[in-house]
């Protein structure tokens, strides 16, 4: 039986819980909290947010009790659900020592925690010890449209809300669909600490290692690339997501590779989902900057997209082959048109029966490859994209709904948005649990 608390602690339970994890990191985590503050696109987005954040939590509220019987079942009935900085806590109520690794769950455009309903249920069930699941609820709906940067600020201040209520937590991963992959990697970028920071040798008060007394000696005999929130990164996993954005041709099936149509796209994409679309069609030029997108493949002077990718163990991007008619396979899965496996070697196996094509982890050599078209901008644009987030290796796994009767909606399929609407992507959601590094 799945059961919701307030979305608030009390304050006993806030000081105790303090008490629990030195104060180190406590301030660790409160100056990251500060440079996030500082450091918001739009103030004013921020500050709608939140005058508007006790009227999100009735509406989600009303949504939890309507939805909270749906997953009855009886292998999952110490499952518990509860409310945590503006999102939702999945984790098994029976277990008998608090689970260490954290997994932050993020919806994309116009999508709420509900999207992640069945995923966050069937993760807490197969590793009831090992996880906890976070299902963000702080871009929803309308708030999907502020632009990627301002939604990976939201985010940020989210994870560091949930480490601070976590004190037993030690590792985080991510686990993001569509647009909710672009916000995931931003919100890393602000999250993330170099080990310079983290003199794991030294042990200054204020590193990690210090902090958990438990996870000292692992850090001293392990040595890391950095940290994410004051965690050890693990797995960032991302389904139908547009990385290298929607401007490409083809990037939005929708329009049907028309190029008349593609155009238009870009030109009015603001007005349909504001900064946001802008973001994803490479329209914005803030200050006279580059694209957000663009910027987003390399490390800035406070915002280490790269690094912070880097840190990670594993970078996962599941890409739907076909019938997704919002996020094209090119854009899902980070690879150039040429480079995308041909139909021959498209083939589906018993247990994963949507699993056509996985391709392990590579790095590839940005020296010997060049795009196969010159002299446009969008197509050198799309090159650059791919050349930097290509500097760390990405494990690649295309889906195919073809023979399903949900390949039509198979963009949300790939995540199981709904049960009833999207039950056959299931197998997609235990091959990525399966495969899942702990």
């Amino acid at each position: 039986m799945i059961s919701s608390t307030p979305a608030t602690l009390p304050l006993q339970t806030a000081t105790s819980a303090s008490n629990l994890c030195p104060s180190s990191h406590h301030l660790r985590l409160l100056s990251l909290s500060f440079l996030s503050l500082s450091s918001r696109p739009t103030p004013c987005s921020a500050a709608l947010w939140s005058l508007d954040r006790s009227s999100r939590c009735d509406r989600m509220d009303w949504i939890r009790s309507m939805s909270g019987g749906c997953f009855k079942d009886p292998a999952g009935k110490h499952l518990q659900m509860e409310a945590d900085s503006g999102g939702e806590d999945f984790f098994d109520a029976a277990s008998n020592s608090p689970p260490e690794h954290l997994v932050i769950m993020v919806n994309g455009l116009i999508g709420s925690a509900a999207d992640w309903r069945f995923a966050a249920e069937q993760f807490v069930k197969k590793l009831p010890d090992k996880v906890i699941v976070h299902r963000s609820e702080c871009n929803y709906s309308k708030l999907t449209f502020d632009g990627v940067d301002m939604m990976g600020e939201r985010l940020a201040e989210e994870v560091l809300a949930v480490a601070r209520h976590r004190p037993d937590v030690q590792k985080i991963s991510f686990v993001a669909h569509s647009l909710g992959g672009l916000v995931a990697r931003y919100a890393i970028g602000r999250l993330f600490e170099s080990s310079h920071e983290l003199d794991p040798i030294g042990l200054p008060k204020n590193s990690v290692c210090a902090k958990r007394t438990i996870f000292s000696m692992q850090c001293l005999e392990h040595p890391f690339e950095g940290r994410i929130a004051g965690l050890q990164p693990m797995n960032f996993i991302t389904f139908a997501t547009p990385h290298l954005g929607s401007k490409g041709n083809k990037q939005l099936p929708l329009l049907c590779g028309l190029p008349f149509l593609e155009r238009r796209a870009s030109q009015t994409a603001h007005l349909i989902a504001g900064r946001s679309g802008k973001h994803l069609f490479l329209t914005d030029d803030d200050d006279g900057k580059s694209p957000l997108l663009l910027r987003m493949v390399n490390d800035s002077d406070d915002l280490k997209f790269i690094s912070a990718l880097r840190a990670f163990k594993r970078r996962v991007a599941y890409a739907n082959a076909n019938y997704d008619h919002m996020v094209g396979w090119r854009t899902s899965s980070i690879r150039r048109q040429h480079e995308l496996p041909k139909s021959n070697l498209l083939a589906s196996s018993e247990k994963y029966p949507h699993i056509v094509h996985v391709e392990g982890e590579s790095v590839e050599n940005i020296n010997n490859k060049a795009s196969s078209v010159v002299g446009y901008q969008q197509t050198d644009l799309e090159e650059e994209m791919i050349r930097g987030l290509t500097q760390v290796p990405w494990e690649r796994v295309d889906v195919s709904f073809h023979k399903s009767k949900q390949r039509y909606v198979a963009h949300n399929t790939i995540q199981v948005k709904s049960y009833w609407l999207n039950s056959d992507g299931a197998d997609v959601v235990f091959h990525m649990m399966d495969n899942f590094l702990l």
